[in-house]
């Protein structure tokens, strides 16, 4: 049997206790609507009212045994508490009292943190760790500072562009282990090729030479006849003068210089060229 504590606790109790105090007018009802309240005493007295039962919700939605269905109901109730309470603190604020909205602490959870939501619906508790919204309160990881290039520079030295490589004693003789390996291979290499030429050309001269093949066959009798037709035949006779290289190089250079002269020299210097090549024997 539930004891008598429980008992008080149920909400059929509660309820049957507020309608025994509103009938002998002991529980004054908190108005709907804020601005139906005109006493600036009562706003405030309904302000700390919401305060108290948005405590209350807050500390039972830290229970994560209580199911999800009814942690989101608790979360919008306090939601809805929160709304209500801005009400009246505009409601304060018209009847002459101080902005709450303004000098009233922020709403912070166990940790200290402020408590986080989207435009205007937070989550508190329990209802932080939902399917759903988990999601919306995982941060992406911060993206690394890109360097400038005078950040870059700082570290950048000789060692950098390997101007001290040889200087450790370790580099110059592996590179000369490495150098002797590959003059030895390219010279047994080279020794291996000559003597696999030298095999190949004595076994090339044992062979006979095979008699080449005609890829254009002619029959015997047509090729002597071609010789026979080539041989008695007359040598060429040019029956005109036919002027040499060296004659038909003098006459294009007598053209070209007679053209100079009747584009640019004048009647009389033409005249004096032709009576000083006359005198001279020239044509």
């Amino acid at each position: 049997m539930a004891r008598n504590a429980e008992k008080a606790m149920t909400a059929l109790a509660r309820w049957r206790d507020a309608q025994m105090a509103e009938a002998r007018g002991e529980k004054e009802r908190r108005p709907f609507i804020a601005t139906d309240c005109d006493d600036l005493p009562k706003a405030e007295k309904w302000r700390r009212q919401i305060i108290g039962e948005i405590s209350r919700k807050v500390a039972q939605i830290q229970n994560a045994g209580l199911g999800e269905f009814r942690i989101r109901d608790m979360n919008d109730e306090i939601n809805k508490l929160l709304r209500e309470k801005g009400h009246w603190e505009v409601r304060i604020r018209e009847l002459g009292g101080p902005d709450y909205s303004r000098v009233g602490p922020r709403m912070l959870d166990q940790e200290g943190k402020e408590v986080p939501g989207n435009r205007g619906y937070k989550y508190f508790g329990a209802a932080k760790e939902l399917p759903g919204v988990r999601e919306l309160f995982e941060q992406e990881p911060a993206k690394a500072a890109r360097k400038t290039r005078a950040e870059l520079m700082k570290d950048i030295d000789a060692d950098y562009y390997g101007y001290r490589d040889d200087d450790d004693g370790i580099v110059i003789p592996l590179e000369k282990e490495k150098e002797r390996e590959a003059i030895e291979a390219a010279v047994s290499q080279w020794r291996a090729d000559k003597e696999a030429g030298m095999e190949a050309g004595m076994e090339a001269a044992e062979v006979e030479p095979e008699e080449e093949v005609s890829l254009y066959p002619v029959e015997e009798e047509e090729e002597e006849r071609v010789l026979t037709e080539l041989a008695i035949q007359k040598p060429f006779v040019a029956h005109v003068p036919v002027p040499t290289q060296k004659e038909i190089e003098e006459a294009l250079i007598r053209r070209k210089k007679m053209e100079l002269l009747e584009k640019y020299a004048s009647e009389s210097l033409r005249e004096q060229s032709q009576e000083a090549k006359a005198l001279l024997g020239f044509k």
